[in-house]
């Protein structure tokens, strides 16, 4: 579990940005193994999801990492595959290309929002303290 403490706009955007992070690391797993038909277990590779909570002071709490089980696995034809079980059939991935590349981009978006926050609190600092001299 990670968390940044205090409610100032740094840390708040510190915490957005290492949530983020942690998304768009795992959603790029999850499009590497979008074919993965057998895992170090035998089994099919699952979709891996971030999980997280906001703090009480604005922050994200960044709380791990579960695999998808309520999305089922897909079922791909393919009687030559070495993983086709007896009628022929291959258990994919649960991953959904166009669904990752979105939350990557949401992640990514979000990200960026995340640093815009902290460059204008820095300017904002940076100019407090020039008109204080």
């Amino acid at each position: 579990m990670a968390s940044i403490q205090g409610t100032s706009p740094i840390n708040i955007a510190i915490s957005g940005m290492r949530a983020e992070n942690r998304r768009m690391k795992v959603i790029s797993t999850n499009i590497a193994n979008s074919a993965t038909t057998r895992g170090p277990d035998g089994k099919p590779y699952r979709r891996q999801m971030v999980q997280l909570s906001t703090d009480p002071g604005g922050g994200v709490t960044i709380h791990g990492v579960a695999s998808d089980l309520a999305t089922p696995l897909q079922k791909v034809y393919e009687p030559g595959n070495p993983d086709a079980a007896e009628d022929g059939y291959v258990e994919m991935p649960n991953v959904q290309l166009p669904v990752e590349m979105i939350s990557l981009t949401e992640a990514s978006r979000s990200y960026q929002a995340n640093v815009a926050v902290m460059k204008r609190y820095l300017e904002m600092v940076d100019l407090t303290v020039e008109l204080l001299k």
